[in-house]
């Protein structure tokens, strides 16, 4: 089976300057790791050249079967459309309903039909815990509830790969806890999940293979449990 991700001796500059140097991952249907390292140090420059918001100085990004690296800018919506982005920041669209900002991501990707729209929707919104929370709209919504509206419009188009950086930033622990066991699920769902964050509590409390950005170099290292 091809792996979903591959990376091969990427390296990673603005400019001059070398942010991560010889990165090598791969990752397969269902897997999920962690990316870590103090603020600066490569965590989101690297989810940016996997999504082709940024490009590689050197090596190679795949996503299945799609070189990303070397994307014209008409290709990348097209790239976009298989992986999922949740961030820090909830980035809902304020004067939509939960059902809205979901539905909204597979009407700008080509779906017609409102019945299997609404199926899709209503069946990624139960998954995530926000059902009874439909017809709410941002502003009503807790933390962790917009978070969750996040990874629903993330996950809605049933993407290969979701990449969520610092996704518990904004949240307290206790929502913040809810909100990684949810990534996990998603993940024993057949997705596979890139999770960035500088919490360490979050690997100890939920272990999974952990990646760390430090001084220009990506390397394993042991999982905490």
């Amino acid at each position: 089976m091809n792996p979903v991700l591959l990376l091969r001796a990427v390296t990673l500059a603005y400019g001059e300057r070398v942010i991560l140097r010889d990165i090598n991952l791969s990752l397969s249907k269902g897997e999920f790791v962690y990316i870590t390292g103090r603020t600066g140090a490569g965590k989101t420059s690297l989810l940016r050249a996997i999504y082709a918001d940024m490009r590689p100085k050197a090596g190679e990004i795949w996503v299945g079967e799609q070189r990303v690296d070397t994307l014209s800018p008409s290709e990348i919506p097209f790239l976009r459309r298989r992986m999922g982005i949740v961030f820090q920041d909830f980035q809902l669209l304020p004067y939509r309903t939960v059902y809205e900002n979901v539905a909204l991501a597979l009407e700008v990707t080509g779906w017609k039909d409102k019945r299997k729209i609404r199926e899709r929707v209503m069946d990624v919104l139960l998954r995530v815990g926000l059902s009874a929370r439909k017809d709410a709209y941002p502003h009503e919504l807790s933390g962790g509830e917009q978070q969750r509206t996040c990874i629903a419009r993330a996950i809605v188009g049933a993407p290969v790969l979701l990449l969520a950086d610092e996704p518990t930033g904004n949240l307290d622990p206790e929502v913040g806890t809810q909100i990684l066991a949810l990534f996990h699920q998603i993940a024993r769902w057949g997705t596979a999940v890139i999770l960035a964050t500088h919490n360490l509590q979050h690997i100890r409390d939920m272990p999974a293979p952990v990646y760390l950005c430090t001084d220009g170099c990506f390397r394993a290292t042991a999982s905490s449990s």
